[in-house]
């Protein structure tokens, strides 16, 4: 699984306000990027715009080739996106909430083995409702073990987590890189990762 990502001149707005203009990004196969910066200064919104979730105002944007205006369905089918929300069904149990993401988006292998990744084996048959806010951040997370994409965009993901849930998270992004995959990352510092780039959002633009 080998891919870039690319951008140039990228803008974004959020309503009327111009937040972002002029990014430039670069990521070749098995490559993670940090984005930093205080709050509200767009590294959400520049996620939601890698991920084909909000529209660019200028600029080109590709992965592998794919432009997400042109070819919304192929540029999706590589991508994850976890943002803030979870997005966990509380009637599920832990491993039908992930069987059901796995039908959903095309997963791969047993529920089982991603579970194991991210400490929730002994929770596979509880319903997701008695599930803290950290093991349910861990089954959102969980996602990208069960179902192959090659760029994970990834909007704070260690909030919530403890210090073993985001040593599940490290293992499984350097995993993710061996074999080619794309990281960026969105983050205050509560995880660190080996040998990566960092863009500080707003500087310039």
């Amino acid at each position: 699984m080998t891919s870039t990502l690319h951008t140039e001149g990228l803008a974004i707005r959020r309503g009327e306000r111009l937040l972002l203009r002029g990014v430039a990004l670069g990521l070749e196969a098995g490559q993670a990027l940090v984005l930093i910066g205080p709050n509200g200064v767009g590294k959400t919104s520049l996620l939601r715009v890698l991920a084909g979730l909000l529209p660019r105002a200028a600029g080109q944007l590709s992965l592998a080739g794919l432009d997400p205006r042109t070819e919304p369905e192929a540029y999706a089918a590589r991508i994850h996106y976890v943002g803030h929300r979870d997005g966990v069904k509380s009637m599920l149990t832990v491993a039908e909430n992930l069987r059901f993401w796995m039908r959903l988006l095309g997963g791969a292998g047993p529920a089982a083995d991603a579970l194991r990744i991210f400490g929730l084996s002994r929770l596979a048959d509880l319903p997701a409702a008695y599930l803290s806010a950290g093991q349910k951040r861990r089954l959102a997370l969980s996602r990208l073990a069960a179902i192959p994409r090659t760029l994970w965009l990834l909007d704070e993901p260690a909030a919530g987590l403890d210090a073993d849930g985001r040593g599940c998270l490290a293992e499984a992004i350097v995993t993710h890189r061996a074999g080619g995959g794309l990281v960026v990352m969105a983050s205050h510092g509560e995880l660190s990762i080996p040998d990566s780039r960092v863009y500080r959002v707003g500087e310039g633009s």
